[in-house]
């Protein structure tokens, strides 16, 4: 009885922001769309894979928020975050997609820089309302400092998957099709940090960004509240 009245107060207390996300990303699809039929290039349609990576996470974060029997099952609850984990940093991930502006030359660089824009803030949105979910349903269950600790843990994990996606050119399925070689790399950087100082500089910038973003729209999100009362 607990954890089903928990459940109802972690529902979206907005129902109408679901419908503004999906209005958003469907504004970012039809961007390419739109230069799909100008250009006659198929070359960003890697954006909307992207996208739907991201949102993963963010369907997932939201089912387990309506499970509230999954709960007290920590076995399941372990492998429902552990596959959330998997996924969570290709929300994030779509920011560095803004590094494709410099090679594209055959559409108006604005309209360029608005159509990869919008996909990393839908990746964004996606990413932060989505460990904000699993946070919430932490600190229910197991307190708020364990929650907090594992937010702060994520959002390192985050920027460690993003270099790997960006750089090593890895992504969520090698973990499976390619655990070993994988494996390898990672323990590599681990063991050898002094070797990899640029790729450390950027996973720690990357990780305090992706933090400060995300307690800034936690501490708006309260505002807007208290001023809406």
């Amino acid at each position: 009885m607990l954890y089903k009245t928990l459940a109802k107060k972690l529902e979206t207390p907005n129902p109408g922001l679901q419908q503004w996300l999906l209005i958003s990303c469907g504004f970012s699809c039809l961007l390419v769309a739109a230069r799909v039929l100008v250009t006659e290039q198929l070359s960003h349609l890697f954006l909307i894979w992207n996208l739907f990576l991201a949102f993963v996470p963010y369907a997932v974060s939201q089912w387990l928020g309506t499970r509230p029997q999954i709960w007290k099952n920590k076995p399941a609850m372990v492998s429902i975050l552990l596959v959330w984990l998997l996924f969570i940093p290709n929300a994030f991930y779509i920011v560095t997609d803004l590094f494709h502006l410099d090679d594209l030359n055959n559409a108006p660089r604005w309209f360029d820089l608005l159509l990869i824009f919008s996909f990393a803030w839908n990746g964004l949105l996606l990413g932060l309302l989505s460990v904000r979910k699993v946070e919430t349903i932490l600190q229910q269950v197991s307190g708020r400092s364990f929650s907090l600790l594992v937010v702060f843990a994520v959002m390192w994990l985050n920027a460690f998957g993003v270099y790997i996606g960006r750089y090593l050119r890895f992504n969520t399925w090698d973990v499976l099709a390619k655990p070993f070689t994988l494996f390898n790399e990672l323990l590599d950087i681990i063991i050898h940090p002094l070797r990899y100082k640029m790729e450390w500089g950027m996973i720690g910038v990357y990780a305090i960004f992706m933090t400060l973003i995300y307690i800034t729209i936690k501490k708006m999100a309260g505002q807007f509240h208290q001023t809406i009362k």
